[in-house]
This record gives C-alpha cells, sequence and structure tokens, in this order.
C-alpha cells in the first residue's frame, strides 16, 4: 500500500537534503499551505451560483470558504467597493495533506489527456499553481461538475524555497511534471 504524503513526508526530506547536497534540514523547502481561489466573475449577481460555488468548495475541501471582497471601486467591471467577488480556502496540517494525496492521486489523473503539469507555474518564490478551467477531475461532485461551470486556483506554497528546490521536492512528493 502507498504511504500518504504526511506519513512518507520524513522519507521524502531525506531524499531532498541528498538531492540537493545540503547538510542542514533547516534550509531546505517545506509546504507551508494550500490555497484555493475562485472569482465569481459575471456570477456575482447570481445567488444560486453564488450558493453552488460556495458548496462545491466545501464539498472539494472539506472546509467552509471566506468571502474575498473589492478593495476599490472598478465601475468597468461594475464593481463597488466591498462587494463579494470571490472565496478563497486556506488549508495547513492534516487538510493540506490529505487535499494533496487526492490532488496527485486522483483528481489529476483523471484530468483528459493528462501529459503533467507544466513545471514553468512556479514564481520567483517557489510556490506553484494550478488552474483548472472546470470541475470535471474532482470527483466528489459527480455530475454536478458538468452542470455549472467556474474555474479555480490552487497554489501550493513553500517557505523557503526557489524554483529549483520547489520542482525537486514537487518531484519527490509525486507531483506529475513535464520537464522543459
Amino acid at each position: 500500500m502507498k504511504l500518504s504524503i504526511k506519513e512518507n513526508y520524513p522519507n521524502i526530506v531525506t531524499k531532498l537534503e541528498e538531492a540537493l547536497g545540503t547538510g542542514n534540514v533547516n534550509s531546505l523547502p517545506r509546504l507551508r499551505k494550500v490555497s484555493i481561489n475562485v472569482g465569481m466573475g459575471p456570477h456575482r449577481q447570481n445567488k444560486d451560483m453564488v450558493k453552488f460555488i460556495e458548496d462545491t468548495l466545501v464539498k472539494i475541501t472539506g472546509q467552509k470558504p471566506a468571502v474575498t471582497k473589492a478593495k476599490k471601486a472598478i465601475s468597468g467591471f461594475k464593481i463597488r467597493t466591498g462587494e463579494a467577488v470571490g472565496y478563497k480556502v486556506t488549508l495547513r496540517s492534516t487538510r493540506m495533506y490529505d487535499f494533496l494525496d487526492r490532488l496527485f492521486n486522483v483528481y489529476l489523473p483523471r484530468i483528459r489527456e493528462f501529459k503533467g503539469l507544466d513545471i514553468k507555474h512556479i514564481d520567483h518564490g517557489g510556490n506553484y499553481t494550478i488552474g483548472f478551467r472546470e470541475l470535471v477531475p474532482f470527483v466528489e461532485l459527480g455530475h454536478q461538475a458538468t452542470e455549472r461551470n467556474f474555474g479555480m486556483e490552487i497554489t501550493i506554497v513553500f517557505d523557503k524555497s526557489n524554483p529549483e528546490k520547489t520542482a525537486k521536492l514537487l518531484e519527490l512528493l509525486g507531483l506529475p511534471l513535464k520537464l522543459a
């Protein structure tokens, strides 16, 4: 039986230490949190869709999302200050590891013609962002995923990292990456 990411993390740290050639465990990158963001966009005025987005995030993450509000008014987008414009969920500790297990082993393999994620999505701080245009890979939703569609962004945040260290750690965690 395959070990979960949380159970296997000490072994991963040992392998990462050898791969990067550092003698200090404290200089290695660490998983800090997973942040999931959804912008409501044109669905802001549709109360049923807003409720559907919130319920979907609860099903996927097991945690109630926080509402993100507009910081300033933008007349071109018909947004007023303080208006709800999206949802965000921050996962840490056990929920983070459980979500990453499901993401790497269940959700990503369900994507049609999946050949791995691009390594270019690592930012300068060493964080990795994955965007989903549709929610078909998420098993918890069943057929609801095809009824109403919206996009979602998942960011895996690391401490003490850079793009090279992050790529190596993600590879050891089991994320299927397309190398250059």
